[in-house]
């Protein structure tokens, strides 16, 4: 049984809108479903780590695409 992934793409928002958008976007999904977070913003390097173990979500995975761009997994709290 494969869980929802749900892209949550937050390039050029400045902190903390990516990390808004995500918990607007957690707030409507399925139980379980996994996030994909695009971002920009150079903060979120360190914001989203925080964010995800303040609010009991995993983060999967974190990395930087080609593009400079930031990609986030977060696996939503059940």
């Amino acid at each position: 049984m494969s869980s929802t992934i749900i892209t949550v793409d937050a390039k050029g928002q400045s902190c903390p809108g990516p990390l808004v958008s995500l918990a607007k976007a957690l707030k409507h999904a399925p139980a379980a479903a996994t996030f994909e977070l695009l971002a920009t913003d150079p903060g979120s390097k360190s914001d989203v780590p925080s964010w995800a173990e303040l609010t009991g979500n995993v983060l999967e995975s974190a990395e930087t695409l080609p593009d400079g761009s930031f990609r986030y997994l977060i696996k939503q709290a059940v």
